[in-house]
This record gives structure tokens, C-alpha cells and sequence, in this order.
């Protein structure tokens, strides 16, 4: 085995430039742990692959390599494959390198960017890290001969350039990540088309390759619009979503698996991705109960917040959660389901939650006030290239004043100080970087 490594090595080392150029995007580094990580991949064609890495102290010429099993890529997954290399050590820094059909493959112009830093073993040892954390939804990219006449949906792509400029630790897409069309929703191939359409964009390959990546969906990169849990392909979908996205896991614990709810942690804080669609009852029924998240979604939730020790504890969410604004697919459209969720989180006397939400093509920043003080927080960040529209007049009660953006924009979430004194620092910022606005809010607020 010994005698094979070296053997790799010594290939790596010297093979042509020629070679390069066999993946169909840039790598991209997802679910990041202490001592694991997933890296997803896209080649131009069926092949098998490898992915090699070994920790960046080591330089161009490692001496010690850890491989991951090779994997078969084939044409009914999109040519795609998720990596996951186990047994690194924390907080470090690896270089990767991938393996098609035997020879190295890689976009040369990003080379740089194949690398990845497994998360630090603070806790007993030291404060946790300070980190940001970059959010957005609403992606639509124009592709005219599928497109619906008429002006352009989509435009603004260099904001995911600024994003990458920007620095962001990890990065979390809240859902309509990409927008199915009529000719691509009616077909597993037609998904797939919709997905690697979008990461074949020139702008997007910086921002893939410099930070972890976790999504949600929302109804356009689950089915038709205002799709719900009848949408009779929601298996081609998960399929499609977990071939192109690299979460920790993909579906509710207990129930089959169904949906792509999952959990994580990042430093000091828990992450709890839910799914909006799976459940969902139209609230239009008027013979089946209305629902969003449904009870079993629910009640896991309660109890994952109640278990999390973190001072904040975000929950990702397709749709506006707080607004009080009863149209489109906001909650308030679902008001048992939400106040009974507000009521368990409140009894459970669960601090620091904080929801994420995208959908409304417009962003804003909305808190309620449970009865002992305690806010609740719901930040809708939406939207990064789709059309946007300026809510303002929209009657939220609950809207924090001067916090509506009407233009294209993404936000920032950043976690500062000593363990026990942690800030939340919230901020939307437009197409070029710019900060529109910003509040701050203390782990013992929430």
C-alpha cells in the first residue's frame, strides 16, 4: 500500500498541463466537520474518479497522502459525485487534487481554490472562533431559449464574485437556488440540466471553491411554483438536490428519511435546515389540515433546539417565517402551525433561535417579542440575481424599521466574541458589497 501512495505522488507530480481541464465546474467543498469533510465534483463525462488530499503543511510535494474511495460517474447523475474523506485531524488545512480516469483534473485558473480547513477543537481548550456566515436565495440565471419571453428574469450575476470577494467561512443558499422552468420540472434530466447550468456560470466558480456550502429549497428547485408535498416527482427532485448539494445529510430522522431536513454545527453555533415542501398542505385545503413544516418535522425541531447548547441556534427555512404579512407563501398564512411553534420554543424556554428565510425577493429583518422579553428573529434575504421588489408598503408589524432592501442583495451573519458573551452582528449588503444595513444583537437578547 505504501509502495502505491508513493507511486500516486510521484504521478501527481508530474503530470502535463495538458491534462487539465476534464470537470465541468469547479470543485466544490461542502459539509465541513472536525475531522471530515464532502467535496463535490461535476466532470464533462462518465469516468471514474479519485480525490486525493493531504494537509497543506506538506506543500506541492506531499509525503503522505489520505484517498478517498473512487467513485463512478455516470450520465444518470449529471456526471456528478460527493466525496467524503474521513479520519483529518482538526483545524487543518488540506490541499485536494482529483483523479479522472487516472490522470490529474482540474481548472487550472482556480487551482488555488482546492483546498479546505477542517473545523478547530476549541471547545474545554479555548473561545470558540469567530466566523461569518454569507446567505441568499432567489437564483435566477437566463437561458433565452427556455426562458419565458420578454424582459430577462435574472441578471446581476457578478454578486456571487463580490460574495467570494467578501470571505465568507461557509455560505448557506435559502432555497430557489435555481429556478425550474416548464421544460425542466417534468424531468429528472430536465433538473439536472437547471442545476448544472447554473454552476457552469463563470461568476459562480470563485465563490464554489472558497467556502463550505449548505442549501435548502424552496418551491423552484423543488417543482412547479407554490409547489406542495402532492408534487407527485418530489423523489426526482431530493435525487436531483442531493447530486448537486453536499450537506451532512439528507432527510427527517425517523421518518424514512423523506424531505432533506438536516442538522449541523459551526464552531460555537447549530444550524437546523428544514424542509418546506415535503409536508406542506396547500393552505388553500379546505378538507386536509394546512401545513408547512408538518408535526413530525415539528416536534423534531423542538427537540433538536431544546438539546442545542449553542447561544445561537439558526433555523433555515424556504419561506418568511415572522412577517405578519398573510399573502403569498408567508407562514402567517399558516398561523396555528407557527404560534404553536412559537409557543413550544417559548415553554421549552430555548434561547438564541433564529430563523433564515429567502423567498420574497426582497429583504428584511423582522423579531417578536415573547412574553418574557426574549426576541425572536427571522431574517428573509432574498434576492441574489432574481428580479426584486420593494415591500415596504406591506403591512409587517413585525418588520425591524429600516431594514426593507428592494435591489438585489446578500446578507452576512457574523459571530463575534468570548464564549460566553457572543454577538450577532446581522447585515445586508447589495450587488457590490456595500452595506445597506446593519444590527447587532447579544446571545442574552435572543
Amino acid at each position: 500500500m505504501r509502495t502505491a501512495l508513493f507511486a500516486l505522488l510521484s504521478f501527481l507530480s508530474c503530470l502535463p498541463l495538458s491534462m487539465l481541464g476534464q470537470l465541468a465546474t469547479q470543485p466544490m467543498v461542502g459539509h465541513t466537520g472536525l475531522r471530515d469533510v464532502r467535496i463535490w465534483i461535476q466532470t464533462k463525462a462518465p469516468c471514474n474518479a479519485t480525490v486525493v488530499c493531504w494537509p497543506d503543511s506538506m506543500g506541492n510535494a506531499p509525503t503522505e497522502v489520505k484517498i478517498a474511495q473512487e467513485q463512478v460517474l455516470t450520465s444518470a447523475s449529471a456526471n456528478t459525485a460527493t466525496f467524503d474523506l474521513g479520519g483529518l485531524e482538526p483545524g487543518t488545512t488540506y490541499r485536494f487534487q482529483i483523479l479522472v480516469d487516472g490522470e490529474r483534473a482540474e481548472r487550472g485558473f482556480r487551482a488555488e481554490l482546492l483546498r479546505f480547513t477542517t473545523q478547530p477543537l476549541w471547545q474545554y481548550r479555548f473561545d470558540p472562533p469567530d466566523f461569518s456566515l454569507a446567505v441568499g436565495s432567489c437564483v435566477f440565471i437566463n437561458e433565452p431559449e427556455y426562458d419565458r419571453p420578454g424582459k430577462p428574469y435574472g441578471g446581476g450575476y457578478g454578486i456571487f464574485e463580490t460574495i467570494a470577494e467578501a470571505d465568507p467561512d461557509l455560505m448557506l443558499w435559502l432555497g430557489d437556488n435555481v429556478y425550474f422552468r416548464e421544460v425542466d420540472w417534468g424531468s429528472r434530466s430536465g433538473m439536472q440540466h437547471r442545476y448544472s447550468h447554473l454552476r457552469r456560470l463563470p461568476e459562480m466558480q470563485r465563490l464554489l471553491g472558497s467556502c463550505p456550502h449548505y442549501a435548502i429549497w424552496d418551491d423552484h428547485d423543488y417543482g412547479p411554483n407554490d409547489s406542495d408535498g402532492s408534487w407527485v416527482h418530489k423523489d426526482w427532485s431530493k435525487d436531483t438536490f442531493k447530486e448537486f448539494w453536499a450537506n451532512p445529510s439528507t432527510g427527517l430522522p425517523g421518518q424514512d428519511g423523506r424531505g432533506i431536513t438536516t442538522a449541523f454545527q459551526f464552531h460555537d453555533v447549530d444550524f437546523f435546515l428544514l424542509d418546506n415542501r415535503t409536508f406542506r398542505v396547500n393552505h388553500n385545503n379546505v378538507t386536509n389540515v394546512p401545513q408547512v413544516l408538518g408535526q413530525a418535522q415539528v416536534d423534531w425541531l423542538i427537540q433538536a433546539l431544546k438539546q442545542s447548547s449553542a447561544p445561537f441556534k439558526l433555523v433555515a427555512v424556504g419561506g418568511q417565517f415572522l412577517s405578519d404579512f398573510a399573502e403569498y407563501e408567508n407562514m402567517a398564512l399558516y398561523p396555528e402551525e407557527r404560534d404553536a411553534l412559537l409557543r413550544r420554543i417559548e415553554k421549552e424556554d430555548i434561547h438564541g433561535v433564529v430563523f433564515l428565510s429567502g423567498d420574497r425577493h426582497s429583504t428584511e429583518l423582522s423579531e417578536v417579542n415573547l412574553t418574557d422579553g426574549r426576541k425572536v428573529l427571522d431574517f428573509t434575504c432574498s434576492a441574489l440575481t432574481s428580479s426584486t421588489y420593494d415591500h415596504e408598503s406591506e403591512p409587517n408589524s413585525r418588520r425591524v424599521e429600516g431594514t426593507m432592501v428592494g435591489v438585489r442583495n446578500y446578507g452576512t451573519l457574523e459571530f463575534t466574541g468570548p464564549r460566553l458573551e457572543r454577538l450577532l452582528t446581522i447585515r445586508a449588503h447589495d450587488s457590490d458589497g456595500a452595506i445597506l444595513w446593519e444590527r447587532q444583537y447579544a446571545a442574552g437578547d435572543l
